[in-house]
């Protein structure tokens, strides 16, 4: 069960209209990194962790995630409230759709299911968990730079601190299981390649760290002409 508290996590105020910056808001609401994709993204994980920390967590998140669709939808209804129908407000998606938020991505591209990440696996949907909240927060840091007054930066500042605390939030979860930094999960053991690193780009210097070095990995430098043990 679910109730709608009427007043939003964080204030939204904005200082004037700017309907071109809410078509560029539209991508964290319609977009594949939106706060839609998110919310159900994790909502769904969640039905299939057994974990019951885990769990809750996505679920919190999840219902967190809704709440900062809420505040970027505002945002939207905000620039495109009560603004002239001059030539700039013309050329965006809101001559022709209306004005608030719609589920569309910046470009006019709606929204779809196929953005959301998640496999049934506990360990592999965190991993995807934290590259969904590095593609937000890249998304709202561009928004930042292009915030056309201090109220709209403000929020998107806390919406970015958020995917932060989120991505934390899995790090720390993927830690309790012990996978955060072992790239093994699930019941299949891997062959014997698993620990070998082909050097496949030879037009210059052999590039060597960490990636490609022992005691981790077996470094092939030439696969051509170098036998696999």
């Amino acid at each position: 069960m679910f109730f709608h508290k009427k007043e939003t996590i964080q204030p939204v105020n904005i200082n004037e209209p700017n309907p071109r910056f809410a078509q560029l808001l539209l991508e964290q609401f319609g977009g594949a990194t939106g706060e839609l994709t998110a919310a159900l993204q994790y909502w769904v994980q969640s039905f299939h962790c057994e974990n019951p920390g885990i769990r809750d967590m996505l679920q919190d998140i999840a219902i967190e995630e809704f709440s900062h669709l809420e505040m970027v939808g505002k945002l939207i209804e905000a620039h495109t409230k009560n603004t002239d129908q001059t030539e700039a407000y013309k050329s965006t998606l809101f001559a022709l759709r209306g004005v608030g938020p719609h589920f569309l991505d910046s470009q006019g591209v709606s929204w779809t299911a196929a953005y959301i990440n998640e496999g049934g696996d506990v360990v592999r949907d965190l991993r995807a968990d934290i590259a969904a909240e590095a593609g937000a927060r890249q998304t709202y840091e561009e928004l930042i730079k292009l915030a056309p007054d201090q109220g709209t930066k403000q929020t998107l500042v806390h919406l970015l601190t958020r995917e932060i605390s989120h991505t934390k939030m899995f790090m720390e979860a993927l830690q309790s299981l012990g996978k955060l930094t072992v790239p093994f999960f699930g019941n299949i053991e891997p062959d014997p390649t698993v620990d070998i690193y082909y050097n496949l780009s030879q037009n210059g210097k052999d590039e060597r760290g960490p990636w490609n070095s022992e005691p981790n990995f077996r470094y092939i430098a030439n696969p051509l002409s170098e036998k696999q043990s």
